[in-house]
């Protein structure tokens, strides 16, 4: 197919990545993931714990089959009256990344709203392939939802929330939960989500050797994810939720997406074929943003005005 022109980054942003170049790479291959997996933990995490009065527990529950998988809790100790569960997935292309990764964007809503959030470390392909990941989130949000009263949470107010490969697993959780009449959930927040193994809408043409996770990356993390189904029948709506052809039924959805990302038009399509469905979904595609930008360049004016927007949306949620 011709690959049209990729849009350019925002320039605070372009400079951003020319100081980013030579810790992330742009593109990932299979024999990078070992080292992928060993980045620490952020030491400013457990800062923030702190800082919020807040509390972190680890349990070990059942994932897919019976399989063993860790949940970090956060919550406030001591507090009395039950607050909205949020429900996190970790990005990491489906084959890095841990409980950790990410979950500081959500923990302020312990001190704003009263809010629990439970993170869940699901085993990653491709050591677990498709359908280990989804499957072991969904288990993890069955097991919130069974033990909201004793983790304090308001069963009426459950969130699913993910970025990148994490968003595109919220979004197979809430298919998940929507098909087998699991849980309620009170919303669906996919922040850039991986949604479609097949690789071949134009921005996915588009992004490559440029940015944060190229063309070339994503098949990285879909080929370990589905191995030799990826862009076959053989994939079920539930690893990629872009194939899913019914999107009613959904809980209001969150998308947000940067211009100049390989994930920009299958999130497109996703919130268009929710409105299709009669259902709710706010997107956001911000002009000139690479993938993860929010991250990787805090505080950049394009990433204040994201963060700003994402929370916004998400505190008018919690608070009906």
């Amino acid at each position: 197919m011709h690959v049209n022109p990729a849009p350019p980054f925002d320039p605070e942003l372009n400079a951003a990545l020319g100081q980013l170049s030579e810790s992330i790479p742009c593109t990932i291959t299979p024999h990078m993931i070992p080292l992928l997996r060993e980045r620490p933990v952020d030491p400013a995490l457990e800062e923030l714990v702190t800082s919020l009065g807040a509390s972190h527990e680890e349990r070990t529950i059942a994932g897919y089959e019976g399989g063993e998988i860790i949940v970090s809790i956060y919550r406030r100790p001591g507090q009395t009256t039950a607050g909205p569960g949020i429900f996190h997935i970790h990005g990491g292309g489906m084959v890095f990344g841990d409980r950790f990764t990410g979950v500081q964007a959500f923990l302020p809503y312990i001190a704003s709203h009263g809010a629990v959030v439970v993170s869940i470390e699901y085993r990653l392909a491709p050591d677990f392939p498709d359908p280990v990941p989804v499957e072991d989130c969904y288990a993890g949000l069955l097991w919130l939802a069974e033990h909201a009263a004793d983790l304090g949470i308001d069963a009426e107010r459950l969130v699913v929330a993910g970025a990148s490969a994490g968003g595109g697993l919220a979004a197979g959780v809430t298919l998940l939960a929507r098909d087998r009449k699991g849980p309620a959930l009170r919303a669906s927040l996919l922040i850039y989500p991986m949604l479609d193994d097949r690789n071949e809408t134009i921005s996915s043409h588009q992004i490559q050797g440029i940015g944060v996770w190229d063309r070339t990356s994503n098949f990285t993390g879909w080929d370990a994810l589905l191995g030799s189904r990826r862009g076959t029948a053989d994939v079920s709506i539930y690893a990629a939720p872009a194939r899913a052809e019914d999107l009613s039924g959904l809980p209001p959805t969150f998308i947000d997406v940067g211009s100049a990302e390989v994930f920009r038009d299958e999130d497109v399509a996703y919130a268009s074929r929710i409105w299709a469905a009669g259902g709710i979904a706010e997107l956001h595609v911000w002009p000139g943003g690479f993938h993860g930008f929010d991250g990787f360049a805090p505080h950049s004016q394009l990433s204040r005005a994201m963060i700003k927007t994402r929370n916004e949306w998400l505190s008018r949620l919690l608070e009906f």
